[in-house]
């Protein structure tokens, strides 16, 4: 029987996010108080296992019956394998067990794949000791299998961020051996070669915070339907008007000063919130998307500041200073008019992944 000194415990938290908070198309992402964890064990007495890859995966919460157990199929625990094996580190230690406990819904636009591919990340990290992958570091990784900053960006460093992505060569991205988190069906990529991945390059994005308002909290509007985001990106166009990606620009600039100031400016955030790139698009995959955003102003709903749609959908964020509830009624109905159920949560800027040991 294994000492207490011989069993590790640690316990990996990361919050969800929404992505692009109206016109920050795949720049702007926000963390919100809703956290995907990982309950980690490793029996360091150990040196063998009958666990495939020395690893057992349970799971509770959101989309069960749909998340594999396999840990060269599930997501976390292939970002994790692929973090290892650039590092030398050909599997988990033996008896790794890591029991994940998600109420991140799945498929509605609250980063539930950026968080699954930081908190695989962070496990990668810590069952391989390697103590000398800094945050910074870690976003190369996470960058390496979800291309998109926005959603890592935040989930990763927390609180309010912009990002930035630096376009990688065919040859950087082409290797197998790298999970690629939008590619389906799974595994499709971070295939076991046996050879060693190529390190992801050196400052592949970077992050900058931007200050949140105190005042501003979130009301997510959550349908019971999914929207995978490779499909919310397929409506998208090829090209844009020039006049629509001017408007987004000139909003993009607002956008951070006017969340951080303090008290908020009800008509500066609806203003700054609005967005021509990507929202009119995903109409087509969300009813009722298009009255719900024109309709709720701060004019015709108090304490509201602004709405958009959370990432690729189908959540509405909705930011607000105070009657909470009555907004997400509002919403509610409009997509109850279309035979949508919906539920809703109030949430607020959070920290980013975090670890604790027991």
């Amino acid at each position: 029987m294994a000492s207490s000194q011989q069993i590790e415990k640690f316990i990996i938290k990361t919050p969800c996010s929404s992505a692009n908070i109206g016109p920050g198309f795949d720049v702007i992402g926000l963390a919100l108080s809703m956290y995907l964890e990982l309950h980690v064990t490793i029996d360091r007495s150990k040196t063998t296992s009958d666990q495939p890859l020395n690893c057992r995966i349970t799971y509770e919460g959101q989309g069960e019956e749909d998340i594999s157990l396999d840990p060269e199929v599930n997501l976390i625990t292939r970002v994790a394998l692929y973090v290892l094996r650039c590092n030398d580190q050909r599997s988990f230690p033996a008896e790794t067990h890591v029991h994940i406990k998600n109420p991140i819904p799945l498929g509605r636009g609250l980063g539930s794949s950026g968080a699954a591919v930081v908190a695989g990340v962070q496990l990668g990290k810590e069952v391989g000791g390697l103590h000398d992958l800094t945050p910074e570091r870690l976003f190369d990784y996470c960058l390496m299998i979800e291309r998109h900053p926005d959603n890592v960006g935040a989930a990763l460093f927390g609180g309010f961020v912009g990002t930035y992505l630096k376009p990688l060569t065919p040859e950087e991205t082409a290797r197998t051996e790298i999970p690629l988190s939008e590619v389906l069906p799974a595994p499709a990529g971070g295939v076991d070669t046996g050879a060693k991945p190529p390190s992801p390059p050196h400052g592949i994005g970077h992050h900058i915070k931007f200050p949140w308002a105190p005042e501003i909290k979130a009301v997510a509007i959550i349908p019971e339907f999914e929207v995978p985001t490779a499909k919310a990106r397929e409506v998208l166009p090829a090209e844009y008007p020039r006049a629509d990606v001017t408007f987004n620009l000139q909003r993009i600039a607002l956008l951070p000063v006017a969340l951080g100031q303090s008290p908020p400016d009800p008509e500066l955030i609806n203003l700054a919130m609005q967005d021509k790139l990507h929202q009119p698009y995903r109409q087509v995959l969300i009813p009722g998307l298009t009255k719900i955003v024109e309709s709720m102003t701060p004019a015709t709903q108090p304490g509201l500041l602004g709405v958009c749609l959370s990432g690729a959908g189908p959540t509405i964020l909705a930011l607000a200073t105070e009657n909470f509830e009555t907004i997400a009624e509002k919403i509610m109905e409009e997509f109850k008019s279309n035979n949508i159920v919906c539920r809703w949560e109030l949430l607020e800027p959070a920290e980013g992944t975090t670890v604790t040991r027991a």
